[in-house]
């Protein structure tokens, strides 16, 4: 609300300078320090008194007093040397907020709906290797995936998902090699071992085992090559069982995306680019642009290499002094490196390659929604068109930058720049483990770790929290409380409120600090439910429907409020703080509006707390249920269902539930 008309001012300003200046400009604005200086203002006089050569308060004086009347503006004034200092008319805006509550309990879903033939958005997120157990740093990325999806969606974009499987890399390679040689098992034995319970954690340490093995004799790092060459080609019994294993683990990873309430559109495979021979085209385009050339020398003897262009995102790059500093695309024994292959991934994205994956469905959520994979064969009848997209962001944590650097400069060196300038790289630091939480999971610290600020996941070490351990801790201290709490409850009612606060408090915990911080995990901080986190948000909400279970009529948008009673409550020096309350409940739009300008959905976080916050001294300076004027009573109500609905949206955006009862 606040976001809109903030819009239809600066509107009516610019057209009123175009008219009678003769100026086309667009203009400023911002939120005064106070809210006696009003809710909006706008510095434009000094830019016009600059081209118009006069006083800055004067032309300030003029615009004020020769604007005439706004729609939702009480009045405007002159403040210091020339700002605008706009303030709203606070009844109309209430009544505004009140129009768009929902009837009922706003159980809408916020995050639907698109215009027709909208151009399509692409957010590849999750990406976990297909060869062990989710952990928490890959939770990460997908939480903040996810919110990112939503906030497009809600917005009106159309989004479609995308979750890449390298199935053939080098992580599955090494786990096919376990298997084979460490453990000797045959292709059935590990088909059978993959159908069974936490096949994913099974790995996991077979994977740690692998990395000791072949540190202990590195003339075993061979074997591993060439164990992915065979992957990649297709055939033996290594690419049997990279498959087995590869589908199993991302089938794992599906029912632990399932707990969190993300899901996907199209999980494309590292596989069928190469089968299909995606990687093919963009080899032979690339080689046919320069983009890549053949070293002949030094240590990438015998690789296909690219060095990043010069003014790539507007940056210098260093100079190469020789082809040791390129990035390698194809190794010397032929196999494709992974950012060879997300070239091609990223030029399929965009419809660039002139041929598409066949689809089958891989996965079906909880609600019914497909999850489609690739495959070589036909696709099977009802599968939707992929890919086409016209912006691309891919949900990459912040060290791989300089890969993904790579493959946009591939896109630009195959003439492709405006589709390199609508890729993005939304990225992220790593989440990491306090000392005290990595010696509570049972990892033997050495001194040096034990005296750092943070201690690095690695699957490697098999040091990490992972995905489904966290979620079982987290729900069984919620169930702890809920049990305690409401021990009268039904058995599927606890269920209900434990699964909403144990992923709300995570979902919050991964979206609330700015994605250029390294988030040291800490299970007492995570648990917590006081402060800035998302139990506490959900409980805001909770009191809230305590009111109407306590026998209050939920307001709707037709409260019975006039404009003259809303003045009187509202433009009272005592209504100040009611006023706060109001003007930070319509400012979700503009929360959701710079959180996508800045792909930072932590915005939306920090809003979902201040209201909550906001309410709660609301809720505790205010009797609500025993207040005797019927008037006020009625406006306090119709506040309390307008918090409720604005923060069950913004919470839902981030992918949080509030349950009814806490």
């Amino acid at each position: 609300m606040y976001h809109e008309l903030e819009a239809r001012i600066r509107e009516h300003l610019a057209g009123f300078i175009s008219r009678r200046y003769g100026i086309e400009t667009i203009v400023p604005t911002e939120r005064p320090p106070r809210l006696a200086m009003g809710e909006l203002a706008s510095p434009i006089s000094f830019e016009l008194a600059k081209r118009l050569k006069r006083a800055p308060r004067q032309i300030a004086q003029e615009i004020a007093t020769e604007i005439g009347a706004i729609p939702g503006v009480a009045k405007i004034e002159v403040a210091g040397a020339g700002y605008l200092n706009v303030f709203l008319d606070r009844a109309e805006f209430f009544q505004g907020m009140q129009s768009t509550l929902p009837s009922g309990a706003a159980k809408s879903d916020p995050t639907g709906g698109h215009a027709p033939n909208a151009p399509k958005i692409v957010v590849e997120h999750t990406n976990i290797n297909p060869n062990k157990a989710a952990h928490i740093g890959h939770l990460r990325n997908a939480i903040l995936g996810d919110a990112f999806v939503r906030l497009l969606r809600y917005s009106g974009e159309c989004v479609e998902v995308q979750n890449f499987i390298d199935n053939t890399g080098v992580q599955v390679a090494d786990v096919v090699l376990g298997f084979l040689h460490l453990e000797k098992k045959s292709p059935a034995e590990i088909s059978a071992l993959a159908a069974a319970p936490q096949f994913d954690y099974y790995c996991w340490d077979l994977y740690a085992r692998v990395t000791q093995f072949l540190e202990e004799d590195k003339s075993r790092v061979a074997l591993r090559g060439e164990t992915m060459k065979v992957i990649e080609h297709g055939h033996g019994v290594e690419a049997e069982v990279g498959q087995i294993i590869s589908n199993a683990i991302v089938h794992c990873h599906m029912k632990t995306m399932d707990r969190l309430g993300i899901t996907y559109d199209v999980l494309p495979r590292e596989s069928e680019i190469l089968e299909l021979k995606f990687w093919e085209m963009a080899f032979d385009q690339l080689k046919q642009r320069d983009a890549i050339h053949l070293s002949t020398a030094g240590k990438t003897a015998g690789c296909w290499v690219m060095h990043l262009d010069e003014g790539s995102e507007g940056e210098e790059k260093p100079e190469a002094a020789s082809d040791d500093d390129a990035k390698i695309i194809v190794r010397s024994n032929g196999t494709v490196t992974y950012v060879g292959k997300d070239i091609a991934y990223q030029l399929w994205k965009f419809g660039l390659l002139g041929k598409d994956f066949n689809y089958a469905p891989f996965h079906t959520t909880a609600n019914g929604h497909t999850v489609w994979t690739t495959r070589v064969e036909a696709s099977e009848p009802g599968a939707p068109p992929f890919g086409h997209a016209d912006r691309v962001y891919n949900v990459i944590d912040a060290r791989q930058s300089y890969l993904q650097k790579i493959v946009f400069a591939g896109l630009r060196a195959l003439g492709f720049t405006a589709q390199a300038a609508r890729s993005n790289h939304f990225s992220y630091e790593i989440v990491a483990l306090t000392p005290r939480c990595a010696s509570e999971m049972g990892y033997q610290l050495s001194p040096e770790d034990a005296q750092r600020s943070y201690v690095e996941v690695s699957g490697r070490r098999g040091l990490g929290v992972k995905a489904d351990d966290l979620l079982d801790k987290l729900e069984a201290a919620a169930r702890a409380e809920v049990d305690q709490r409401h021990p009268d409850r039904a058995e599927k009612e606890r269920a209900e409120i434990t699964r909403a606060v144990s992923i709300g408090a995570l979902r919050y915990f991964m979206v609330r600090f700015a994605r250029n911080t390294i988030i040291a995990f800490d299970f007492n901080d995570a648990l917590s439910f006081e402060g800035e986190t998302g139990p506490y948000c959900q409980y805001a909400v909770v009191r809230i429907r305590g009111i109407w279970r306590k026998g209050a009529d939920r307001p709707a948008a037709d409260s019975g409020l006039g404009s003259e009673a809303l003045a009187s409550i509202l433009n009272a020096t005592a209504g100040d703080d009611l006023w706060d309350l109001v003007l930070l409940a319509g400012s979700l739009g503009a929360r959701v509006e710079a959180a996508l300008k800045s792909q930072e959905p932590a915005f939306v976080a920090k809003y979902c707390f201040e209201l909550s916050q906001s309410f709660n001294n609301f809720y505790h300076k205010h009797h609500i249920l025993s207040e005797a004027d019927a008037t006020r009573k009625a406006f306090l109500l119709s506040l309390c269902a307008l918090v409720e609905s604005q923060l069950v949206t913004a919470l839902r955006l981030l992918g949080i539930e509030a349950p009814e009862r806490m």
